[in-house]
């Protein structure tokens, strides 16, 4: 599952995974009353990969009743290689599944406080909190990536001063005219002269 949601962009579309169907009904009641229509329960665990790439959900929800600490590892696998946001109900927890749940990327973890009327803030939370971490994760790539750009950019700097007898500004000025008289990114102009350096020093 590799779409980006397009949340606003269409009715929101949930799926459930709850082998209960009393408390898969609480869920389905909650969502309906607050305007969420289409909604998809899961009631089986085998195959849910598979279902929920068909029913290509904007949000998950996840309730299990008794979890076992192997139900929950299977759940939070499951949070792992979705790209949505996951609100999981559970009926008890402790810190450490609570720790594993966060680490899962699961959106809302709520530990007994399964009722009808809470559903929609949850989701909510859900969605809000998956947002926030996605555009967290979108930042922290970029300013990896620009920090990388920048070391490339400051070995090609070294390489145009020691070897054309250049000052820093100049190696740079160079480096930025070369990009623009060959319409490419300053970065892969710098790349091209220290791989250039590399081959030559061996």
């Amino acid at each position: 599952m590799t779409k980006d949601s397009q949340f606003g962009q269409r009715p929101l579309r949930v799926a459930i995974i709850e082998e209960n169907s009393i408390r898969a009904a609480i869920l389905v009641d909650g969502l309906r009353e607050a305007g969420i229509l289409d909604v998809e329960v899961i009631e089986a665990m085998t195959h849910m990969l598979r279902r929920l790439s068909i029913i290509d959900p904007d949000v998950i929800i996840i309730g299990i009743e008794n979890p076992s600490r192997d139900v929950l590892e299977q759940m939070f696998q499951v949070s792992k290689l979705v790209s949505r946001p996951v609100a999981m109900f559970v009926d008890r927890s402790d810190g450490s599944m609570i720790e594993a749940a966060v680490e899962a990327g699961v959106s809302a973890y709520v530990v007994d406080g399964l009722r009808k009327e809470r559903v929609k803030a949850i989701v909510d939370m859900a969605v809000s909190r998956f947002n926030a971490f996605e555009r967290l994760q979108r930042e922290l790539v970029e300013a990896r990536s620009e920090l990388a750009s920048r070391k490339v950019v400051e070995r090609a700097k070294g390489i145009l001063m020691r070897t054309r007898q250049l000052s820093e500004e100049e190696a740079y000025a160079l480096l930025r005219q070369t990009a623009m008289n060959e319409k490419r990114k300053l970065v892969d102009i710098a790349q091209s002269v220290v791989t250039a350096a590399s081959l030559l020093e061996k």
